[in-house]
């Protein structure tokens, strides 16, 4: 069944949870994926959908859509639908259906397509990699986080001075490179309005800035301890453990 023509409700608090990935459910580096602790996400989730008694657990990351998917079929959400590269798109588990978000136009794209040459020129000689799966954004990887923080500004003056519509924004290794219009927010809007799911009854957990898009638009938000200093000012509870654990923590916390 499309989540679209499905009314999803618990007999608990919470009907949903938003989580992000990176720091959260995963690594954000290269590290190997906690792959026990990612089973019993799925556990959790396997009993929310089949007894509703806790809430879901779906994801929101910048990442793109098709590592999304499969987080998403790891964790066994089979219903609700998640979202990839900060909002650009949806992935529906239940048909196996994905959709742009509708205000990004040919236009759009072709801006993004000029900031990846502009980008190459500038840095691809001096080891800067464009993360590879991305149709309308641009996230930018150096082994030296450092360097690619030293950068970021020149980015933002760049895009400006082209008149270019684009949001440049550091997680902790990456920089991203996201239409101003399109975010994580923008794209829980659509998710809510399309399942039918209260916010009032959606939980977030998140572990950078990027995230306040996601504690914007939840009515109790969470995070890890190896979470930034200023989204944890956002948050309704920090948990003491890191990265998967802390989310394992933070879904005990919502499901009694």
């Amino acid at each position: 069944m499309n989540a679209s023509n499905m009314s999803f409700r618990t007999t608990g608090k919470y009907d949903l949870v938003i989580c992000d990935i990176d720091g959260c459910l995963s690594p954000e580096s290269h590290a190997p994926i906690n792959g026990p602790a990612l089973s019993e996400i799925a556990e959790h989730n396997r009993q929310a959908i089949s007894n509703r008694d806790r809430p879901v657990v779906t994801l929101c990351s910048g990442r793109p859509i098709g590592f999304v998917e499969c987080l998403s079929r790891l964790t066994h959400n089979t219903l609700i639908p998640c979202i990839g590269e900060n909002g650009v798109w949806i992935w529906r588990p239940a048909d196996n259906s994905f959709e742009c978000e509708p205000a990004i136009t040919e236009e759009h794209l072709e801006i993004v397509h000029e900031a990846r040459k502009l980008l190459r020129s500038l840095y691809q000689a001096r080891g800067v990699i464009q993360q590879p799966g991305k149709s309308a954004s641009v996230a930018l990887y150096h082994p030296d986080t450092e360097y690619l923080r030293s950068i970021f500004p020149r980015i933002a003056d760049e895009f400006q001075k082209q008149g270019w519509p684009i949001r440049v924004s550091m997680t902790w290794l990456y920089v991203n490179c996201d239409l101003q219009h399109v975010n994580k927010g923008t794209a829980i809007e659509r998710l809510l309005a399309e399942t039918g799911i209260d916010p009032k009854r959606t939980a977030g957990i998140g572990d950078t800035m990027g995230d306040r898009f996601i504690a914007e638009r939840v009515s109790w938000f969470g995070c890890p301890a190896n979470a930034e200093a200023e989204i944890k000012k956002s948050a309704t509870y920090v948990s003491p453990h890191h990265e998967v654990e802390g989310v394992l923590d933070i879904l005990k916390q919502l499901s009694t």
